[in-house]
């Protein structure tokens, strides 16, 4: 996994490199502190007193240039403005087009510093923490309480953002102003329903948004060492998610689980007769009915593992043990077997998906559409409960295909196989792995030459950044073995965790 040190050297703005917090050093004094205590050369008071005095020059760098920055977007809105001014009258379409595409500069411009912020604040947030961790109590409660609560606070500036939200406005104001091309200026104080439809803007909102409502907790921040709450997510991340979400993808995930349902429960009505025609007593039909669910507590252990790499892949490792499990359960009959028929349905439990598809819903899902999406998939669960035994009483027939019998025993098995191949043709042609797994593929590759920074996959965070990128995940996966609050996005890595992952439901709002 990517630590966040190398994202942040990856992702960081080359002509501004210089004013991000540094944090490979910071996190090398943090190994030294520790070393230097342990063998006595330095007492824990000089290190909280010379790391505090490390970060706080750190912070001071981040926000002297981030004064600096606003300080230049606003000169350049009041040259705007002013050309704006005279076109109220003399309007020229040609000139009011000119002015526009300035003002969605500054936008871009606004938004690359928004980035340069996600950044150091993930950097304040995530050195703090190791911090913690390595010394074993909770400096990030001391230090952001003192420093956010300050007069003289320089968290404020990075934490509130109240110059950028002041730069956000005046762009959606002037831009909105000249949205028809017509110098019909209308302004969005006067006209709060007014929505501009425009890229950089809904992007820079979707930011402000989440600033605006995350502030509100900064006095909460100094009481209990978080730099955001753990249940809020961030604007860009939520941006991220509505470029790189995909509707087909999320349609076949929904579909594995009905048919994955449909698969449990549609031998329910004819397992004891099946059972008996085997020679078995009718009571062996709870164990074939309960092998399925059995062997779904294992599989959810290598799922969880596997969705942290990929989407693609473990649902086309479920279709296809899906299909071999079915065939067996069908086959079953003619080979007189009841062996093979548990055996069939142990292979249908282990090709169950469903901790795949929750997580797919939590982590690629926009959050504004994440409730709806996490109904369908109860519903999608609900409705392959009902659907199974009801397609169930309609096979009620018999007849034979050279040596295979196909009657109320098998059909349920040859059903559910062919639904499987249909499901994985589908999913071949149509599935869409997320962004985030090509984008940390190609950051892993970047990065692999790199023998150093072993130790970087203890680092952690709580919850998630105030800003964040896609790549941000790459950050946040480097740092699993700290406690992440959010167990969607944990493995599981017992049968016990496992069992866990099978009962509770998605995260969907923050």
């Amino acid at each position: 996994m990517v630590n966040f040190g190398k994202v942040l050297a990856s992702d960081q703005l080359e002509e501004w490199k210089e004013y991000y917090i540094n944090y490979k050093m910071m996190k090398k004094k943090v190994k030294q502190y520790v070393q230097q205590t342990q063998d006595g050369g330095r007492n824990h008071e000089q290190v909280l007193k010379e790391f505090s005095r490390m970060l706080d020059e750190q912070i001071e760098k981040v926000v002297l240039f981030l004064l600096t920055q606003q300080g230049h977007l606003a000169s350049r809105l009041e040259k705007l403005g002013q050309q704006r001014a005279i076109l109220t009258e003399h309007s020229d379409i040609s000139q009011v087009s000119q002015v526009r595409e300035a003002y969605r500069q500054v936008g871009l411009d606004l938004v690359k510093l928004l980035r340069f912020v996600d950044m150091n604040a993930t950097g304040i947030r995530k050195i703090l923490k190791k911090f913690d961790k390595r010394f074993g109590y909770r400096f990030t409660d001391y230090y952001v309480s003192t420093r956010a609560n300050h007069p003289y606070s320089q968290l404020q500036p990075i934490f509130k953002q109240v110059g950028i939200v002041a730069v956000a406005g005046a762009l959606t104001r002037n831009l909105a102003s000249l949205q028809d091309h017509q110098g019909s200026f209308i302004s969005i104080y006067d006209h709060p329903s007014i929505t501009l439809k425009d890229p950089v803007i809904e992007q820079i909102n979707n930011s402000v948004q989440k600033l605006t409502h995350s502030t509100t907790f900064l006095t909460f921040l100094g009481q209990h060492a978080m730099i955001i709450p753990e249940d809020v997510q961030t604007s860009s991340e939520d941006l991220v998610d509505d470029q790189s979400y995909h509707f087909m993808s999320l349609m076949l995930n929904l579909v594995n689980t009905f048919l994955y349902m449909v698969n449990t429960y549609i031998i329910v009505p004819t397992a004891d007769d099946y059972s008996v025609s085997l020679g078995a007593a009718a009571t062996v039909c709870g164990v074939i009915i309960g092998s399925m669910a059995v062997a779904q507590v294992f599989s959810s252990v290598y799922f969880s593992a596997w969705s942290n790499r990929s989407y693609f892949r473990p649902l086309v490792f479920s279709s296809i043990m899906l299909f071999s499990g079915n065939v067996l359960y069908a086959l079953a009959y003619d080979l007189n077997s009841l062996t093979v028929l548990i055996l069939g349905r142990l292979l249908c439990g282990l090709g169950s998906a469903r901790a795949v598809n929750r997580r797919y819903i939590s982590d690629c899902v926009p959050l504004k559409i994440r409730l709806k999406a996490s109904a369908g998939f109860v519903s999608a669960s609900a409705l392959g409960m009902a659907c199974g035994p009801a397609l169930a009483g309609l096979l009620q027939t018999e007849f034979k295909i050279y040596a295979v019998t196909f009657n109320q025993n098998t059909l349920p098995g040859w059903i559910m196989s062919l639904a499987w191949v249909g499901n994985l043709i589908w999913l071949w042609i149509s599935f869409k792995e997320p962004d985030h797994f090509a984008k940390e593929n190609a950051v892993n590759t970047q990065s692999s030459d790199s023998g150093h920074g072993r130790n970087d996959n203890l680092e952690g965070g709580l919850a998630q950044p105030l800003l964040t990128e896609a790549k941000e995940r790459q950050g946040e996966n480097a740092d699993n073995n700290e406690n992440d609050p959010k167990e969607s996005h944990k493995a599981a890595t017992s049968i016990a965790a496992a069992y866990r992952l099978l009962t509770p439901s998605v995260k969907v709002s923050s």
